[in-house]
């Protein structure tokens, strides 16, 4: 995996530059393109749909940059491609997501020449929207792995790779301040791209083996 692209659904924005549009009837189909440099303390959540408190205290609950520059360091992936792309997820018109943000959303990816791609959605709705954007990007020849915690969504839209285990909308890529419980959903999601040549929805072990480390107080 020579360059991962990550994809949040979360809505992060840098602090001083306009925020999406949370109001919006329809949803908000912009995205921003951040730098993984731009340092957590920075970012700000347009977080329509979910509890913002976990993000509020541990970015990568949602947006896992740091774990995933651990995973460069550690050869697990080649590298993290250098910018990031987050749009708010809430988005009730699929169709607008296919029309309007999938086209935008891969021509930027693409211009990156990325091998790969993590997607993360927030909220319940947000599934929906992450799972036709991994769509678009598998079209466009990027193998993409989405984590996932409501099933029920992914089942329907069918993304072509999901990680899928038993967590809360608001920490899909780990539980705030718990960088074991984030790398193990990661390092399992991000091994299942290559060997899922098909479409399918993998289930993770890491829930059950947190949840022990929890009730021990290993954390």
């Amino acid at each position: 995996m020579l360059n991962l692209a990550l994809i949040s659904s979360a809505g992060a924005y840098i602090d001083g530059t306009p925020a999406f549009d949370t109001g919006a009837t329809n949803g908000d189909t912009t995205f921003k393109e951040i730098p993984i440099e731009v340092e957590e303390s920075d970012l700000r959540f347009a977080a329509r749909g979910y509890d913002p408190s976990a993000v509020q205290q541990d970015a990568n609950s949602e947006l896992p940059v740091a774990r995933l520059l651990e995973f460069e360091k550690n050869g697990i992936i080649g590298q993290l491609n250098p910018v990031y792309w987050s749009f708010c997820g809430f988005i009730p018109d699929a169709g607008r997501v296919v029309d309007e943000l999938v086209p935008k959303l891969v021509e930027r990816v693409r211009r990156y020449e990325v091998q790969a791609a993590l997607l993360v959605p927030a909220s319940v709705l947000c599934h929906q929207s992450v799972g036709l954007v991994a769509r678009g990007l598998e079209l466009a020849g990027i193998p993409t792995m989405t984590l996932a915690v409501v099933k029920e969504i992914v089942e329907s839209v069918r993304p072509p790779r999901v990680a899928f285990y038993d967590g809360d909308p608001g920490t899909v890529s780990g539980l705030p301040n718990f960088p074991e419980h984030q790398r193990r959903i990661l390092d399992e999601a991000l091994r299942l791209i290559e060997p899922m040549d098909q479409a399918g929805i993998r289930k993770l072990v890491v829930a059950l083996q947190s949840a022990v480390e929890k009730s021990r107080g290993e954390r």
